[in-house]
């Protein structure tokens, strides 16, 4: 490595945490062109932050955003703050020539979205990269399974089933955090979860969402308050307050090639944690993908002789298999955190081959463009509604 990439993460949450082991881990398992160095990061609170520095490996600790971005010494902008404050930070990060990374959903509204994705058009003709944290596209038998797809090996594709599930909101006197606010969050389980839904969806068929039908609705519509500087998990107050975003969204899709999606996303499916499932039928085969078997991928081969055929289970070990090369031996199994080395493998690849890093600003545009197509198709009594681009 002979060049320095120095980063500055903006917030210091759970995406914090996963994205400094993501700056922290890749450079000692991959072979980067660029050394990242984690120069600073920045958060609100100045002992809250300055923890987690120390605890994640940050040089150092900073409260204003603007001031860091404004720094010579910072070449990359990562942003893992709340929805509402991606526009700003970003564009003004690119602005001032800064390659910026920044977590999904990109923004709160399709304006926003909008605003962000000129920015980042005008900041690549000075050689600016950007570009969005839809990580589960890295997760290795994610990445296979578009392999497989775009090999052929299914054929055409008929049908498409993607379901993002989650229960940690079963508990009705669970706190109203701020995920749980419209003008922090923009959406509830749509945005949060289920655009990771729909990019997955796109990015394995390698086709676009052209028109959805679908509705949302909030189960609980009021949580209690969390009392003065009380985390998620922390107690709440006597006082409720208003959940202004969706619990579960429910709608069906059309891909360009006409074939129908059907999409799932809730917080309140009982007993399920984290499963992410795709599952793709094609003319020639199917493919099946669950984030909590995350190692495993399921493949159904229809041009096998009749007393053959059967889904298949494929470990995605081998050193063939995307990504992981410089991991463990065959059969040893990566994790959740695996797939933010691998995004700090690509996007600091890009930079270096002054290449367009992807997931682009203009994918995160699109998919926010579904959401909100969702939300319109919802609000108007789930009418077939089109999605622009």
């Amino acid at each position: 490595m002979t060049d320095t990439l120095r980063v500055a993460m903006i917030g210091h949450g759970f995406m914090g945490a996963a994205h400094s082991q993501g700056w922290r881990v890749a450079p000692r398992f991959f072979d980067l062109p660029l050394m990242p160095e984690m120069a600073v990061i920045v958060g609100r609170d100045v002992a809250g932050v300055a923890a987690s520095a120390g605890k994640w490996g940050w040089n150092e600790s900073a409260t204003d955003w603007r001031d860091v971005i404004a720094r010579d010494d910072i070449d990359v902008v990562d942003i893992v703050t709340p929805g509402d404050t991606h526009a700003e930070i970003a564009i003004a990060a690119l602005e001032a020539g800064k390659h910026v990374l920044c977590e999904k959903p990109l923004a709160n509204t399709v304006a926003e979205a909008e605003a962000m994705n000129r920015a980042a058009i005008a900041a690549a003709e000075r050689g600016v990269r950007s570009m969005v944290g839809f990580t589960y596209r890295r997760v290795p038998a994610a990445t296979f399974a578009r392999d497989l797809v775009a090999a052929g090996r299914i054929g055409e594709i008929r049908q498409v089933r993607a379901e993002y599930l989650q229960d940690w909101l079963m508990d009705a006197e669970a706190p109203l955090t701020w995920r749980l606010k419209k003008e922090h969050a923009g959406s509830g389980a749509l945005g949060d979860i289920g655009a990771h839904a729909v990019d997955l969806t796109e990015y394995i068929t390698g086709e676009h969402v052209t028109s959805v039908s679908g509705v949302i609705e909030t189960l609980v519509p009021e949580r209690p308050l969390l009392g003065e500087g009380v985390g998620l998990s922390g107690t709440a107050s006597a006082e409720r307050g208003e959940v202004t975003v969706d619990d579960l969204a429910l709608f069906t899709g059309r891909l360009q090639s006409g074939a129908l999606a059907s999409f799932e996303a809730t917080r309140f499916r009982t007993g399920r944690k984290n499963a992410l499932r795709i599952e793709i039928a094609g003319s020639l085969g199917a493919i099946s993908f669950d984030l909590e078997r995350m190692n495993e991928l399921e493949f159904y081969d229809a041009t096998q002789p009749d007393l053959e055929q059967g889904f298949r289970r494929i470990l995605v070990t081998e050193h063939d298999h995307p990504y992981l090369a410089p991991w463990w031996p065959t059969g040893h199994m990566l994790g959740y955190e695996h797939g933010f080395s691998h995004q700090v493998r690509d996007f600091v690849t890009a930079i270096d081959e002054g290449s367009a890093p992807s997931p682009s600003f203009a994918d995160g545009l699109h998919v926010q463009r579904v959401l909100d197509g969702v939300e319109r198709s919802s609000a108007a009594g789930s009418v077939w509604t089109s999605i622009a681009g």
